[in-house]
């Protein structure tokens, strides 16, 4: 179950962003268990291009805690910016990418074409799809979330091919 706190600031940012040209989605833990899977809900993040990352912060500046800007770590690096909402943290991550073994970049994903919509209190919700959010728990070397969502996927709706590359 996710708490209503998490609830009333999804409400927040989906009005606030509702009459905007920004693609966004909410991943993570929070679009998991939007999508039925039993996990810890502990923060928001949401997956925007780089347009986007700009304009989420623009249309919720009284909540910022860190102004987007490009910012990159060791595997994984996109325009980056933090919230705090009513005392809960929202990471803003655009245009991200993941390192590859060959030290290369990997772009992301296309949301128009992984994005679903769960409803929630009459808000219709953005969330990256669970077989995208399980790539990315790959490309990031999150074996935890990978086994979490290869079970989910595959006892849930018989999910398997894109599980066995």
């Amino acid at each position: 179950m996710i708490a209503p706190r998490f609830v009333a600031i999804l409400r927040k940012i989906h009005d606030r962003l509702r009459d905007s040209s920004v693609n966004w989605a909410v991943t993570g833990s929070l679009g998991l268990a939007l999508q039925g899977v039993p996990v810890e809900v502990h923060d928001i993040d949401l997956l925007t291009d780089e347009a986007g990352a700009y304009e989420i912060e623009r249309r919720l500046f009284e909540f910022v805690t860190r102004r987007v800007r490009f910012s990159a770590e060791e595997h994984i690096r996109s325009h980056f910016g933090a919230l705090t909402i009513d005392g809960v943290k929202v990471e803003i991550i655009g245009d991200v990418e993941t390192r590859r073994a060959d030290e290369s970049w990997e772009g992301g994903w296309d949301l128009a074409r992984h994005k679903r919509v769960v409803e929630i209190e009459g808000k219709q919700i953005p969330v990256l799809s669970l077989e995208c959010e399980y790539e990315a728990y790959q490309r990031l070397g999150r074996t935890e979330k990978v086994e979490l969502l290869r079970e989910w996927l595959y006892g849930k709706r018989g999910f398997s091919g894109m599980l066995e590359r």
